[in-house]
């Protein structure tokens, strides 16, 4: 096979594949070492495989990147060993192919499973194994493992230990931990970053660093926050679980403007970013229709205060009244569960359902969507709230709409140093806020609409929002805030239009840790680190 000893110029260089890049990309496979009695390409499949749409949709969880126009990868590796991962990258190198990581597919935009050039999808899934030591109170999780195997394993351990991480169960824990990580842990805990002490990376030679003392410090800190994605492949993670109570205690409380919620999400403000750290109250603001008469409806905002506390009822409810009066929480609102049950709550399903729905990785009824985040450095006036909900009715075309997720800061957040890791959005913050677009039918020109409505809807929010740069959340993927160009001759400046707003002073940090762990750029993307000044 000659085509091995061909030299590519640069691994970043766009060059034309020949048609059959698929099978091409097979044979160096099984040219590369193996593991005994194994060929590498029984890991992969190719796009005239009966099974690769089931694998290339299994982790697709927007289907506005399954369209029949969106490039679909040359081929897919289920890696089930390190070998396979590292004859993965080697014939990427050789191919000139970019190689895209995936773990849980939760990639806001696609990034681990698209690309507008040549790819390979390089597939964590059986990455899965999740092993508890609970005599140093720690864990290991392999990257391909989700949130929900991390909390199911947890429990089925220990009754007072937990994980500050997301609430979604099935999002995949490569990706979400290299992002910075955060959950309903936040203001007690701070990031799931904050809370790895180890991990392992393989780097686009194939070398596996096996802890932080062999990758370097730079490289430790890097990953954690700074989106593992532009070092190498993430294999594991080392975690430092935390003490949770045996039980806990969870609300939802549902206010209308008719009720009186502007009001209460401007107490809100004041009052939840700066309360006891055991307490977490996240706002969900939605539009809705309101019945007037038994045959006209009109539309107003519903907001559901969705609380988290690390105690019990009468403990929580003391805090309340003393506090947060006004939002009327009482004893039948106050539901008592077990850590891992919180869980299930959070992930909104069904309430007898049993813990093993915690192990399912694969999602159904997925839909077309659109998300982005917004950081809050000033309490909102309570005529700022009443024009954001007068612009959410505006641009909601019910059944569907735009809404939003507000989630305190403060507690443990504010204690730990912009710079401690790549993510910097910690003091000084009120809330963080998710925007959500969804709909349910496919479509360009549907595509097109409601994505003009939910950028419109975000340049409206410009006034209540962090300000030079704008900040966002790394986990919560946004193109529309910049990307460098396919042929990935991105420069320091270039990249910058993205870099900041993710990392703001962290990102020239990046940059040079880039520089000497991944100096090729063989772990590329449009919104990724990069190497060239």
């Amino acid at each position: 096979h000659l085509i091995y000893l061909i030299t590519i110029p640069r691994v970043y260089s766009s060059l034309p594949l020949p048609l059959y890049a698929p099978e091409l990309f097979l044979e160096c496979l099984d040219a590369q070492p193996a593991d005994p009695g194994s060929r590498n390409s029984r890991a992969a499949v190719i796009p005239t495989d009966s099974s690769f749409s089931t694998n290339l949709m299994r982790a697709v969880r927007n289907l506005r990147f399954a369209s029949a126009s969106t490039r679909k990868p040359e081929a897919i590796v289920a890696a089930v060993t390190e070998t396979h991962i590292r004859a993965t990258i080697s014939c990427c190198k050789h191919l000139n192919l970019e190689l895209k990581v995936r773990s849980g597919g939760h990639d806001y935009e696609g990034f681990s499973y698209t690309s507008p050039v040549p790819f390979v999808i390089l597939d964590m899934y059986n990455f899965d194994k999740v092993d508890i030591n609970l005599k140093d109170e720690t864990a290991w999780i392999q990257s391909g493992a989700s949130l929900g195997e991390l909390y199911y394993n947890i429990a089925k351990t220990s009754k007072v230990h937990a994980f500050p991480a997301g609430v979604c169960p099935k999002v995949g824990a490569g990706g979400h931990f290299s992002g910075g990580g955060f959950g309903n842990l936040l203001r007690k805990y701070g990031l799931s970053i904050d809370h790895i002490i180890d991990a392992q990376i393989m780097d686009a030679d194939g070398k596996v660093y096996r802890d932080r003392r062999s990758m370097g410090e730079d490289v430790f800190w890097a990953i954690r926050g700074g989106g593992g994605g532009s070092y190498g492949v993430i294999l594991a993670w080392k975690l430092k679980l935390v003490r949770v109570p045996e039980n806990v205690t969870v609300f939802k409380l549902e206010r209308t403007v008719e009720e009186g919620v502007i009001d209460l999400v401007h107490k809100w403000q004041q009052v939840a970013p700066v309360i006891d750290k055991d307490l977490f109250i996240r706002l969900e603001i939605k539009p809705v229709y309101r019945r007037t008469t038994s045959k006209c409806k009109t539309k107003t905002i519903n907001v559901s205060f969705i609380g988290m506390f690390l105690g019990s009822p009468e403990r929580l409810l003391n805090i309340m009244n003393k506090r947060f009066p006004e939002l009327y929480l009482r004893e039948p609102d106050c539901m008592v569960k077990k850590w891992i049950d919180s869980v299930v709550f959070w992930a909104e399903y069904p309430e007898n359902a049993p813990l093993e729905i915690l192990l399912e990785k694969i999602s159904v009824n997925e839909s077309y969507w659109k998300r982005t985040s917004d950081f809050v450095q000033t309490p909102i006036s309570k005529r700022g709230i009443a024009k954001i909900f007068q612009t959410m009715i505006y641009h909601s075309p019910l059944p569907r709409r735009v809404w939003m997720q507000w989630n305190p800061w403060g507690g443990r957040m504010a204690e730990i140093a912009s710079d401690e890791t790549p993510f910097p959005h910690r003091a000084g913050n009120v809330f963080m806020i998710e925007h959500f677009m969804n709909w349910y039918a496919p479509g360009n020109e549907l595509e097109e609409a409601f994505l003009a409505i939910s950028r419109s809807f975000k340049m409206a929010m410009t006034p209540f929002v962090s300000k030079n740069p704008r900040e966002a959340f790394l986990n919560y993927r946004d193109v529309d805030i910049g990307i460098t160009t396919p042929g990935y001759n991105a420069t320091f400046e270039k990249a910058k239009v993205y870099g900041e707003k993710y990392f703001q002073g962290n990102y020239l940090r990046l940059f040079q840790v880039k520089a000497r762990f991944d100096p090729t750029n063989f772990f590329r993307s449009q919104q990724g680190i990069p190497v060239l000044e």
